[in-house]
């Protein structure tokens, strides 16, 4: 702070202190005009009403005193009046720096204590759990949604279930939150062209027992052939190139005829987000074993 503005502050401290703490002194020993009864002579609700004038109450001027010396003693001890560094030399970075160091002490004991676990024991540890929930509402809610569910807009998949693009397990878990994940589904709409891409979605859509027509799903059945290179020959997916099951009720950007023909006939493009440089190792563990846990909960069990 400039010296300029330094004087800036200490006046506006000063005047304001200084004409309060005169109004604070005066105010009890004023004189205020009254009547016989008490009262000042103002009245309301024709003469119902009338203004008492009565001393202010011991404990209120007391208390008020001992707010004056409280504020003259903060003052003195900790910056506030202009570039006065208080008698504490204390400053609000050097208190940051103190409890960062001591938030960092604590979360390596903790990292160091967790590290010979495994993703799927974390997901038993109620302390690396509470970690993990702070940090995936912090970093994945955004595109997931605070409780996993995922967001068929975004193609972000819930999480919560049992069904997963890339594999479940905890090491591809943690490679998903590390390195990101790159899905691509091609467009084949100038292929198939409009009725070809009807007949495959009434296919695909026969596959998971969904409702469809009949006809047309098996007029598509041969050009599923196609497919089968990412979905395999029965559309049941392939976790190696994170291409979807097509033969339960999960869809990722939806599971209606019209939602299934779109992402045939225009492809889809979805990009999880790497975040080793982010959350790093030990974060992206936690994360890993709250992510893990949501779709594992019966199979996990405190450490």
């Amino acid at each position: 702070m400039s010296d300029g503005w330094s004087l800036w502050v200490m006046g506006l401290v000063v005047f304001n202190m200084g004409i309060t703490l005169f109004l604070f002194l005066w105010a009890p020993r004023a004189k205020i005009p009254t009547l016989p009864d008490g009262t000042s002579g103002h009245i309301w609700a024709h003469g119902v009403l009338r203004e008492g004038v009565r001393k202010l109450p011991l404990w209120w001027v007391l208390f008020s005193a001992a707010m004056f010396m409280a504020a003259f003693t903060y003052l003195l001890l900790f910056p506030g009046f202009g570039n006065h560094k208080g008698l504490l030399g204390w400053t609000s970075q050097a208190q940051l720096a103190q409890q960062t160091a001591a938030n960092t002490s604590r979360l390596d004991a903790t990292f160091q204590r967790l590290g010979g676990y495994s993703i799927e024991q974390l997901a038993g540890d109620h302390q690396a759990l509470a970690m993990g929930e702070v940090l995936f509402r912090d970093n994945c809610a955004a595109c997931h949604g605070r409780n996993a569910k995922g967001n068929q807009l975004l193609g972000a998949p819930n999480l919560a279930d049992h069904d997963w693009l890339y594999g479940g397990d905890g090491q591809a878990i943690q490679t998903s939150i590390l390195d990101g994940r790159r899905g691509v589904m091609p467009a084949w709409g100038t292929q198939f062209g409009d009725a070809g891409v009807e007949n495959l979605a009434n296919y695909v859509l026969s596959l998971g027992g969904a409702p469809h027509e009949a006809t047309k799903a098996i007029a598509g059945k041969a050009l599923f052939t196609v497919c089968a290179s990412c979905h395999g020959p029965e559309g049941k997916g392939n976790p190696a190139l994170g291409a979807p099951n097509l033969t339960d009720t999960v869809w990722l950007y939806g599971g209606d005829l019209e939602t299934v023909e779109a992402s045939i006939r225009d492809g889809r493009g979805g990009i999880m987000p790497a975040w080793r440089a982010r959350l790093g190792e030990n974060h992206a563990r936690v994360t890993a074993a709250y992510v893990y846990s949501l779709s594992h909960g019966d199979s996990t069990h405190a450490q």
